[in-house]
């Protein structure tokens, strides 16, 4: 029988660091949307990823794994031995669960190292077709408190993954009162929604497309104005600024400052949000955080945030970041009324052939002229700012302009240049 934990007291809920969470290795859970950006997010340093196949996932735009990538991408992982987690939390219809107990025997199979699920049937039936697979339960569940906790570990979950709307208090108070065996995980990075954890009816509402089988339409992030029924055509705008009114538009969260109080607080693994988002955005923000978790492991006591790791989140597309719900909404609150991405970087090449010679060939992305100041990003490094003088076309053309989408373009290093290296550059402004 489960201990009844005690009453809480009035006292502040998070517990003073222990010596055993100082050392403790969280793990760095990245997005993979594709085979791509699970090759680069484990490349640049994360522990598991986690995928979804072609249904009863959350992030239907995705382009995700049908079975064959499905099996070739756990086996990726697990040759690198990192895990693969494979999402299968729609809340699915009665039509859906048809198709449900073959493709949890699939996954079962393919080796997948956890089951992210939302709902109970699809619990049910897990446990059933797929009973040696651990269960993670999905955000979509709005997991708030600790006796909510409970319940999915009596289940037999093994770990919960926490909804974005928590503080850091009331995280420490779940893990105070949960079983040290059910991991705690929580998102630390990525885009916010404006309903609790992606429990969302608007969009389903306005388009048809729900946003609860994977699907969403995003209209959170559309301008809106208002219309009074008798002037049908007439739209009368709620300023905000010049560009309009984004009544339901949210910043995007980033913890990467926040290290020390997310091991403090009990988490067990730190999750990358953005499936959807591109091999270079998962390669850059799971680089910067394993920098950051690995300097603190370094060195607990005195840690600091290596600089780098702040400018890596910044040279990604981005909204405004703010710190979640973690300490509170206060003065930097979610909402962003605005519907401009930040993008100050942009890519410039992605890598065709690199190699320990410093010979290094990019398929081009954007355009760049000889002798601009370009960054080379590298798996485990801060980044190479170097000026492009030695840029050479395939018939080894110094070009004054590099400006052919997918051109290949040849560099060389003086030190060995890793197979899954990057170039970018700062956007150039208009005039």
């Amino acid at each position: 029988m489960r201990r009844i934990s005690p009453p809480p007291t009035r006292r502040r809920l998070r517990p003073p660091a222990r010596r055993e969470a100082v050392n403790k290795r969280p793990e760095l859970l990245a997005p993979a949307g594709d085979m791509e950006k699970l090759r680069f997010a484990i490349a640049y340093g994360a522990d598991a990823v986690y995928c979804a196949g072609q249904q009863f996932g959350m992030r239907a735009a995705a382009a995700n794994f049908d079975e064959e990538a499905l099996r070739s991408g756990i086996a990726y992982a697990h040759g690198r031995h990192v895990k693969c987690y494979v999402t299968v939390n729609i809340m699915p219809s009665n039509r859906d669960l048809l198709a449900l107990p073959s493709y949890l025997e699939l996954l079962e199979d393919a080796g997948a190292d956890a089951l992210i699920v939302a709902d109970v049937g699809v619990l049910r039936l897990a446990r059933k077709y797929a009973p040696h697979v651990p269960l993670h339960i999905s955000t979509q569940t709005s997991i708030l408190n600790h006796e909510a906790a409970n319940f999915w570990a009596d289940l037999g979950a093994e770990r919960i993954v926490l909804a974005r709307e928590l503080s850091l208090d009331e995280i420490a108070e779940i893990r105070e009162k949960t079983p040290k065996t059910l991991e705690i995980e929580a998102f630390v990075h990525g885009a916010m929604c404006i309903s609790y954890s992606g429990r969302c009816l608007i969009s389903q509402y306005m388009t048809g497309r729900d946003a609860n089988r994977g699907a969403c339409a995003q209209p959170c992030r559309w301008n809106y104005a208002l219309m009074e029924e008798k002037r049908p055509g007439e739209y009368f705008p709620v300023e905000e600024d010049a560009r309009g009114t984004y009544l339901y538009n949210s910043k995007d969260m980033c913890m990467i400052g926040h290290i020390p109080e997310l091991i403090r607080a009990g988490v067990d693994s730190f999750k990358i949000e953005g499936r959807n988002k591109t091999a270079y955005y998962a390669a850059c923000v799971t680089g910067a955080y394993r920098a950051a978790i690995d300097a603190y492991r370094a060195s607990p006591e005195t840690f600091v945030l290596p600089e780098f790791c702040t400018e890596e989140v910044n040279k990604v597309s981005h909204r405004e970041y703010y710190t979640g719900f973690y300490f509170g909404s206060g003065e930097n609150g979610q909402h962003y009324g605005d519907s401009q991405y930040i993008r100050d970087y942009e890519v410039v090449g992605m890598p065709v052939c690199c190699g320990a010679d410093g010979q290094a060939v990019f398929a081009l992305k954007n355009r760049f002229f000889r002798g601009e100041e370009l960054e080379l990003l590298q798996p485990g490094r801060e980044p190479h700012v170097f000026r492009a003088e030695n840029a050479v076309n395939e018939e080894g053309e110094a070009l004054a302009l590099f400006n052919v989408p997918q051109m290949k373009v040849q560099f060389a290093f003086p030190f060995p240049v890793s197979e899954y290296a990057i170039l970018r550059k700062k956007k150039e402004r208009p005039n």
